[in-house]
């Protein structure tokens, strides 16, 4: 996953190139799941596909990152979500966001192979599968 959401190259460029300093608002980020890649280039939350909270047991979780290395920086450990109590649809994208729930987009990515939930289903993204890069 490389793609820096908009909200976040601003961030980083006025946090970079001028006086304007960036800190994410929560000591945690979150992956989200994502049926589509609507809204989440833009960070435009009315057009955005997450999954629905209401009777299926989806939340985002907590997902941390080893130290960066050569431009690069992966999951330190396993990540999963709880079994689906409904239909989740298909996962085909997936979002580092900086809130449990609302929030910014800061990373956004296609999975390598989009994944139906159906009930009873988990989700689950081992260490070191999901790496973040800057180019």
């Amino acid at each position: 996953m490389s793609a820096a959401s908009d909200y976040l190259e601003n961030k980083l460029l006025d946090h970079v190139l001028t006086s304007t300093g960036y800190a994410s608002p929560n000591a945690s980020l979150y992956l989200a799941l994502f049926t589509s890649d609507g809204g989440l280039e833009n960070n435009t939350a009315g057009s955005q596909t997450e999954i629905t909270t209401s009777g299926s047991a989806y939340a985002r979780q907590t997902i941390a990152f080893a130290s960066a290395s050569s431009g690069s920086s992966a999951n330190s450990g396993t990540v999963t979500f709880s079994a689906a109590t409904a239909n989740w649809g298909t996962v085909s994208h997936v979002a580092i966001m900086d809130a449990s729930t609302s929030g910014n987009v800061l990373f956004h990515g296609a999975v390598t192979t989009s994944k139906t939930i159906e009930t009873g289903d988990t989700f689950q993204v081992s260490a070191s599968n999901l790496t973040i890069s800057l180019a």
